[in-house]
């Protein structure tokens, strides 16, 4: 289900996903089965989402972001994708990264902020609110501050 009031510019949208109104997602950016993407989110070309994404109001995921199966990305999560950004016009470097990977919970009640080049390379592992992830994050760990530090393993 496409809400009326989404911008959907991709072909590449399975009928099991639900994309919310005021959500923007551009024509090339690759979305799995089962995703459910809330309203007033932006998915740039360069993205590539697995199968049971969830995805809460106010995130933006921008070229050159990878998310992995069965995902959830709470409210207001921010991606990057430039170390140093300027002007995309200035010596704009792109900087691939995988994100997430299965199984992970980015929770944020207020903005969780993952820094270009990193992975969360884990099943099972959870990113708390507010944090600001520089760092690759492990399996099965808990992560919390800024920036984040693991507080446990699960």
């Amino acid at each position: 289900m496409i809400h009326k009031l989404a911008e959907v510019l991709s072909a590449d949208i399975p009928e099991s996903t639900n994309v919310w109104q005021f959500s923007i997602i551009l024509d090339k950016a690759i979305i799995g089965e089962n995703c459910n993407i809330n309203c007033h989110v932006l998915i740039e070309n360069d993205v590539v989402m697995g199968d049971n994404v969830t995805v809460k109001p106010g995130v933006q995921i921008w070229d050159g972001i990878t998310i992995e199966d069965d995902v959830f990305i709470g409210p207001n999560v921010t991606f990057t994708n430039d170390l140093y950004p300027e002007s995309k016009n200035k010596d704009f470097k792109l900087v691939r990264t995988l994100m997430v990977k299965q199984r992970v919970l980015l929770s944020a009640p207020t903005a969780t902020v993952l820094v270009a080049g990193i992975s969360i390379r884990s099943k099972n592992s959870l990113i708390g609110a507010g944090s600001v992830v520089t760092k690759d994050v492990p399996e099965n760990a808990v992560v919390v501050g800024n920036p984040a530090k693991i507080i446990r393993y699960k």
